[in-house]
């Protein structure tokens, strides 16, 4: 039973309805061992037709033609009850009374559906074995849906059987074309036939009855199911009927029928009559088929397919392309063909542009035979017109002609791109980067490797994809014979390798190279430049290539270009460097360790061009635990600015070293400025930080305020007087004074730290404000250096091309504590040097310092005592303990002390002698009421101190009365 289904199921899909009923019949009576089958089709009214026999004779289905779907007959009683039925023969139930006498043992009948409505019945006349067995019902059951299904499948009425008739034979046709009438009682199964009619269906009115069956016997049994399923459509649409099919003639051939009619209705809406016309159609089906024939044979593919995409026509073109031929296509959904299906996106855009009702074109693509075809779809009445064109040599030639004009246009614009590139390319760096982009990618190639020649040695430039151990082996390699580097520079020539295996045939003392370099192909281009071979650039490959006579004569052009580039750039390269080292040795090479002052900073030069800067910063420690914090810019770039650069930063030494004032060095700074040049000018800031009071005394003409960031986390740019620039400023310049919390940063910038083209300067030092105060809040400001670096990267970004150097010094302040300084005002009289050494003697006892008070006291008896001859008061004293012991004598006269070279009979003038020998230095300073002098002495051991005390008293005869 299963071999059986299998068999049908095997069966090609599309297969015409006869070929189904006659298969399904035939394994049905095997399969039961029964005599034979029939198949009825539901017809109009309630009449069965005999559409398929298998089996029986004529004479006894001659009667069973037409079946009333009411009656008792088995096929209807199937119907009636919508299942299988089993009729055994007794003699009172005899089929029919007056047909033959039906051998066997009774009938088995099963009705077919189609959806959920009944079409008609499969009915086997059953031999010996009696009723069916419940597995031959299953059977039965298997070979009815078998039948459903393939009824859905089989294709709508084919061209006809008949020859086509001569051009004559047409002509003659036409003239005798005639059309013929009928008229349909629905109700009651009547049917009026004209004499037109009846010849036009081949029915002689002798065999005419009148009914609707007579209409049902002559038509094919192919056509009768989708002419039926017309007919009801347009009853129930209350549309127009129209259909082709074939019918029997009286000479029983089959000619084709066309047939247009519609349907009345009563006053209840029920279907009345249909009445309608039919005509002889072969001659305009011949002429169809003369064309279909033409299309045929196409060699393009041509598909034709209804309003619901079913295919009603394809050609042998066609065929080829979908893997079917048109008896398999015919009346399936294009849809469901497997190759259709293969095709994203196909469906939906057919269905779109047939709503849209316009042509529409585009090429599709088939996945299984990877050919690819143009489709045009064609909206039109009542369906579609599909042509498919093979364009797969077309679209690769298109494609190949595009992708080499796609080539060379690419090539052309890198070329153009690489000269770009290497005119632009400033250092040696540059043109390698610049090659590896712009060569490598259009050759495939993945390595590059650069070397110059250096006093006969071969020296990296640069490299790509190398790793590092083969470019030290390859760095500084000499002069040799043997070598493919040498062999190119020493011909001139390039040299072109395809493959390890050729490399190593040509150089078998070289043979590891290729593995340790990890390449497998080589282009080795010498670099000339004004007739001189100074270098080679390797290309290369991780696999064998052999480039064309095209891509080396590209190549050694762009080794023209590269070579002269490079050339260009190591020229810059070497007034780079001699550029940095000059801006570098005219910038402090160390900042002072200051306990008053922690301080770093940063020069960053511009990322472009080779002239040298004039930013500049210094730390300079003054006496009285001051600090001066200088931070300027000399306007302009190159050496003319890095000199003058150079000049102020030595001024600024030597007018610090004078401990003149921030407002006087400004103005001694503008003088010097303005002598050099009408086109030279200097923006400066000139701070000075007392760490005994904690006041920061700054001065500025033209520079961007410092910013103060509080221990508190808070950033203040302190508010001061914008004066003009140096050389352009008109003295005196303006000096604030702001008082500095302990432990605060004080942050002095060039403009190129805080303004670009893309930035102003007043954004710029929000930016800065916003980097310290978040510096402060995650303990970043602890650390000044890391601090230096922090800015660096949010001011001034690696990837971000500066165009102006920049110079920026951080310093953290500190106080000295109050019980590290001593002070005593002195009276106006000889008494105040004893009082000077009585407090000198009582703090540096209190201070742990017993071993310097010996040479402390006569310091400050010589300094207070010169003060009591020679100056005026009010005198004061004051004593700091910082690294050093500082010892200081306030006056309110401004003249200064100098040193005089006394005679062996002088009793005066060694006064300044003593001191310089008993200090470790010493100086003077102008103060806002007069003056200062001070010294320093060094924490040194009690040893040390007595011989350096000892070498002092060898100094003096009777007196210290020698500072004028």
């Amino acid at each position: 039973m299963s071999a059986r289904l299998a068999l049908l199921n095997r069966a090609d899909p599309g297969l015409a309805e006869s070929e189904v009923f006659r298969l399904a019949l035939q394994h049905a009576v095997a399969e039961l061992e029964a005599l034979g089958g029939t198949i009825h089709l539901r017809g109009p009214m309630s009449a069965l037709r005999l559409v398929s026999v298998t089996g029986l004779p004529p004479a006894l289905t001659r009667s069973w033609e037409i079946v009333d779907q009411e009656g008792p007959l088995a096929p209807a009683r199937a119907l009636q009850q919508g299942r299988g039925v089993w009729v055994p023969f007794r003699t009172p139930e005899r089929a029919d009374t007056a047909a033959p006498t039906w051998p066997g043992t009774g009938l088995t009948a099963l009705p077919m559906f189609s959806g959920d409505r009944s079409i008609g019945a499969l009915t086997v006349l059953m031999g010996d074995g009696g009723e069916p067995t419940p597995e031959h019902w299953d059977f039965l059951g298997a070979v009815i849906a078998w039948i459903e299904d393939r009824m859905v499948q089989a294709p709508p009425p084919s061209r006809p059987s008949q020859t086509e008739p001569s051009g004559e034979r047409l002509r003659q046709a036409l003239k005798e074309v005639s059309v013929g009438s009928w008229d349909w009682n629905i109700q009651t199964g009547d049917l009026i036939w004209d004499d037109a009619a009846l010849e036009l269906y081949g029915t002689r009115p002798a065999d005419f009855t009148g009914r609707v069956e007579d209409w049902m016997r002559c038509v094919h049994p192919d056509d009768l199911a989708p002419t039926l399923a017309l007919v009801e459509r347009a009853i129930r649409d209350r549309g127009v009927f129209e259909a082709e099919y074939r019918v029997r003639k009286q000479d029983n051939t089959w000619g084709w029928t066309q047939a247009r009619a519609k349907a009345t209705y009563d006053k209840n809406g029920e279907p009345h009559r249909m009445i309608g016309m039919g005509w002889d159609s072969n001659e305009s089906r011949s002429a169809r088929d003369a064309l279909s024939r033409a299309l045929r044979h196409m060699s393009d593919g041509f598909l034709a397919v209804d309003d619901d995409w079913r295919i009603t026509f394809a050609n042998l073109a066609t065929e080829r392309t979908l893997g079917f031929s048109e008896e398999e296509m015919f009346g399936r959904l294009l849809w469901e063909l497997p190759a259709v299906r293969q095709v994203p996106g196909l469906e939906s855009r057919c269905r779109r542009a047939a709503a849209e009702e316009r042509s529409a074109g585009f090429d599709v693509h088939m996945p299984d035979t990877g050919r690819r075809y143009h489709l045009r779809l064609v909206p039109g009445p009542g369906g579609h017109t599909i042509y498919l064109t093979d364009v797969t040599e077309k679209r690769r030639l298109e494609e190949e002609s595009r992708a080499a004009e796609r080539f060379a246009s690419e090539r052309a614009a890198r070329i153009a791109e690489l000269t770009t590139a290497l005119a632009t390319a400033t250092t040696s760096r540059d043109v390698v980067d610049a090659v590896a982009r712009r060569v490598l990618p259009p050759f495939a190639a993945t390595g590059l490797l650069m070397q110059v020649i250096e006093q006969d040695r071969l020296h990296n430039v640069g490299a790509v994809a190398y790793s590092d151990d083969f470019l030290a082996l390859a760095d500084g390699r000499p002069r040799t014979s043997g070598d493919p580097v040498w062999d190119a520079i020493s011909d001139g020539t390039p040299l072109f390798l395809n493959s390890p295996q050729e490399f190593t045939a040509r150089y078998p003392e070289l043979a590891d190279v290729p593995a340790r370099a990890d390449k497998k192909a080589w282009a080795f281009l010498p670099l000339t430049a004004s007739g001189r071979t100074f270098g080679i650039c390797a290309v290369t490959f991780d696999h064998p290539r052999r480039l064309s006579d095209e891509e080396r004569a590209l190549l050694t052009t762009i080794s023209a270009l590269v070579a002269q580039a490079l050339e260009r750039a190591r020229l810059y390269d070497a007034e780079h460097t001699r550029s940095r080292q000059l801006q570098r040795s005219l910038l402090p090479r160390d900042l002072p360790a200051l306990r008053a002052c922690e301080s770093a900073a940063r020069y960053l030069p511009a990322g472009r061009g080779m002239d040298v800067g004039g930013d500049w910063y210094d730390v300079i420690a003054l006496s009285g635990c001051q600090v001066a914090l200088v931070v300027g810019d000399v306007m302009g770039h190159g050496l003319p600015e890095a000199a003058t650069m150079g000049r102020l930063r030595t001024a600024v030494h030597t007018l610090a070293d004078l401990e003149l004032p921030p407002d006087e060095i400004m103005t001694h700074l503008n003088d010097i400025v303005s002598g050099m040049s009408e086109e030279s000018y200097v923006t400066c800031l000139y701070a000075l930080y007392d760490s005994t009071t904690q006041i920061c005394s700054i001065a500025r003409a033209g520079h961007p305020p410092p910013a103060l960031l509080r221990p508190d986390g808070t950033v203040h740019f302190p508010d001061l007087a914008a004066d003009p620039p140096l050389g352009a400023a008109e003295p005196p310049f303006e000096t604030v004074e702001v008082r500095v919390p302990e432990g605060s940063l004080l942050v002095f910038y060039t403009d190129g730290l805080v303004e670009s083209a893309k930035r102003e300067i007043d954004e710029g030092m929000t930016d800065l404000a916003r980097l310290l105060h978040t510096a402060h809040q995650d303990g970043t400001s602890g650390d000044l250096e890391r601090l230096c670096d922090v800015m660096t990267a949010g001011l001034l970004p690696a990837e971000q091309q500066a165009a102006d150097d920049a110079a920026f010094l951080v310093a953290r302040l500190h106080a000295l504590a109050g019980d590290q300084v001593a002070s005593w005002s002195l009276p106006d009289d000889p008494r105040a040097a004893g009082q000077a050494r009585r407090h000198v003697r009582e703090q540096l006892f209190a201070w742990g310092l017993e071993d310097l008070t010996p040479t402390t006291e006569l310091l400050a008896s010589e300094l207070v005592g010169n003060v009591v001859r020679h100056a005026k008061g009010p005198a004061r004293l004051r004593l700091l303990q910082d690294v050093n012991l500082i010892c200081e004598v306030f006056d309110g006269s401004l003249t200064m002390p100098r040193i005089r070279r006394a005679t062996d009979t002088d009793e005066g003038g060694r006064g300044l002698q003593l001191i310089t020998a008993l200090s470790q230095r010493w100086g003077t300073r102008y103060t806002k009421k007069g003056k200062c002098i001070w010294t320093e002495q060094a924490l040194i051991g009690p040893d040390s101190r007595k011989d350096q005390l000892s070498d002092a008293l060898d100094l003096m005869f009777l007196n210290t009365d020698g500072i004028e």
